[in-house]
């Protein structure tokens, strides 16, 4: 197979992915026409019509369909034989592509990749910040690192560290405001609420069997944790937010922990997860096993 029918293949499934020309080019980098032509070209090579276009949407053909999943499987066998030998070497190369959610990236993995990329000169790192779940496997991600619950089993994951939930506020607005010593003391307070946050606007706790929720109100609602941090550390009302987020506001005393005695909703680990596959790329092993190391001892405990 020479280049011009790889650079078909590419252009292909770039279209099958995102069912558009001009989309497709974005991906692999080339003007829409020429993704149009190198399918065309495709289907005149296979003697079939691979896609249906219309002016909105491309859409992939029975045959089309068949034919990408063969493709990909044959990708996938080759990107395998690749890693295979490059296990050979023992020597940690290539891009490593990797997802973080966005406030735990930028306060605990972005400090740190510089130690990571001066033990192995050979990876460089493509760190992408978002708050979802990346598709790995079609979005083209070495790793990610996950909080909570896994929802897709077919992922391989390790476990790097455990996070769980406070209730925090400034030593100023407690001693305006009195501290609160159960749950239900939250009723008469200025709570800063969460909106991404599964309970919204409930704040739920526990303690051994006893199970309890509250519905707080006050006077800031934001989609952004590290904004109702900073509304909390002046003053603003009191937080519920994770461990993490919170480590050095803890440490010098901006914020103070209240309710200690109650486990909040929302307790979980945190993972660094790869797809699924026989071979492991030594880059990909390489990290795992480096941030294993790093959060073996979490800063934020």
């Amino acid at each position: 197979m020479d280049g011009s029918e790889m650079d078909e293949l590419a252009a292909f499934l770039a279209v099958i992915e995102t069912q558009n020309f001009t989309a497709a080019g974005r991906l692999i980098e080339r003007d829409a026409s020429v993704v149009s032509r190198r399918v065309s070209a495709l289907e005149a090579r296979l003697g079939t019509r691979l896609v249906e276009r219309s002016t909105r949407r491309v859409t992939p053909t029975e045959a089309g369909l068949r034919f990408g999943d063969r493709v990909r499987l044959a990708l996938s066998g080759i990107q395998e034989a690749e890693a295979e030998i490059t296990e050979t070497s023992g020597f940690a190369t290539g891009t490593l592509k990797i997802a973080v959610p966005a406030a735990f990236g930028r306060l605990w993995i972005a400090p740190i990749i510089p130690l990571f990329l001066r033990e192995h000169p050979g990876v460089s790192v493509v760190l992408e910040h978002a708050d979802r779940y990346v598709d790995l496997g079609a979005e083209g991600f070495d790793v990610a690192v996950r909080l909570g619950a896994l929802d897709d089993s077919r992922l391989i994951a390790r476990k790097l560290a455990h996070h769980r939930r406070l209730i925090c506020a400034s030593p100023n607005y407690l001693a305006a405001r009195g501290v609160p010593r159960t749950p239900g003391d939250l009723k008469s307070h200025s709570c800063l609420r969460f909106s991404r946050l599964a309970s919204h606007p409930e704040w739920r706790f526990k303690r051994g069997d006893q199970i309890t929720s509250v519905e707080v109100s006050g006077p800031l609602t934001a989609d952004d944790a590290q904004s109702l941090v900073e509304a909390a550390i002046r003053g603003a009302g009191i937080v519920m937010c994770s461990d993490w987020l919170t480590s050095k506001e803890r440490t010098d005393g901006r914020l103070r922990v209240v309710l200690q005695d109650w486990t909040i909703e929302g307790e979980g680990a945190i993972y660094v997860v790869r797809p699924p596959g026989r071979f492991t790329p030594s880059k990909t092993r390489a990290f795992v096993d480096w941030i294993s190391a790093e959060f073996l001892h979490p800063a934020w405990v």
